[in-house]
């Protein structure tokens, strides 16, 4: 990568970014502070991209998310584009199916490549079959657009806690999850944390057995498979919903089963009685994600644009 700078886009300095032969790259929001930067300074940059990772109108017309956060994303990624697309040279998607829906002549699918720190176990507990504890601790770690996902784990973790009395269970909620959480023995309600806390979350513990259900909706049709990356880091076995995010159960050696009641329950039994499983599981999502980190194809796509561009790279977004 050519020499970069980033800038928080909720209170960060745009005066001080020089936009002399710049090429910028805004990540998901442009905020009225960065299109009139723009504006001002549109004749001497060399480009603009756009990068997103969400179909957001599928978010801003569904129902999961609420609708507090519908209004912002209105506000913060749908009003700026026609006064942004004036300015735009090329789009980036995080997949294939998301670019399909951006309705655009020329996008560019621009994968995920995390590096190693963000995927990397600190522990290394899947090294040995030798038990450290006889207690089983699941986690449904969740942001607050996946409340059909919640409907759909409540009663079969209730049935998990009653059968297996060596399991605790943790669950990241909002406000609008956390009631359908209240009443379960050995069930640890979080709030979902900022992305750096999350991160620094798996630095000093362990996971056994991390779920990954995707609702089908139009949403979900369009992410893609990042949550491999926190399953990794936190070193568990991951249990993912089968479909277009994550593939079917005969490939990569990954524990994924239709969104079916009776088979969540049985797949997550299999994995708490047997830990060699655990361990299979837990190796397949740590090659997935060591591919991942593979940046071939998203070298060949910045490759491409700066040798056209020919210049410094400047960042301006948020996570």
């Amino acid at each position: 990568m050519p020499p970069s700078e980033a800038v928080d886009i909720r209170h960060g300095n745009l005066a001080d970014l020089d936009a002399e032969g710049a090429f910028i790259i805004i990540c998901r929001y442009a905020s009225p502070d960065v299109l009139t930067w723009l504006d001002a300074n549109a004749d001497r940059l060399s480009g603009v991209g756009l990068f997103l990772d969400d179909d957001i109108p599928a978010v801003v017309t569904g129902r999961d998310a609420s609708l507090r956060y519908r209004l912002v994303l209105c506000f913060r990624a749908l009003w700026p584009l026609r006064r942004l697309s004036r300015h735009l040279d090329i789009v980036w998607a995080s997949t294939p199916h998301l670019a399909s829906t951006l309705q655009l002549e020329d996008v560019q699918v621009l994968p995920p490549a995390p590096p190693e720190r963000l995927w990397r176990p600190r522990s290394n507990k899947y090294g040995s079959l030798e038990p450290i504890s006889d207690r089983v601790v699941i986690a449904y770690h969740a942001t607050g657009v996946h409340l059909e996902e919640h409907r759909f784990l409540r009663p079969i973790i209730e049935e998990i806690l009653e059968k297996r009395p060596q399991v605790d269970f943790e669950v990241f909620a909002d406000e609008r999850a956390e009631p359908l959480w209240r009443n379960l023995q050995r069930v640890t309600i979080r709030r979902p944390l900022p992305w750096q806390e999350y991160v620094e979350d798996a630095e000093n513990r362990s996971i056994d057995i991390l779920l990954v259900p995707l609702a089908p909706s139009r949403v979900n049709d369009s992410r893609a498979p990042t949550k491999r990356i926190d399953v990794s880091r936190y070193g568990a076995a991951g249990l993912f919903s089968e479909g277009q995010v994550f593939g079917s159960p005969i490939t990569g050696g990954e524990v994924k089963v239709r969104n079916m009641r009776d088979d969540w329950l049985c797949a997550l039994l299999h994995l708490i009685e047997q830990k060699h499983l655990r361990v299979a599981a837990a190796a397949a999502t740590h090659r997935a994600v060591a591919e991942m980190s593979d940046c071939v194809a998203r070298n060949d796509v910045f490759q491409s644009t700066f040798a056209l561009y020919r210049t410094d790279v400047f960042g301006v977004g948020q996570r």
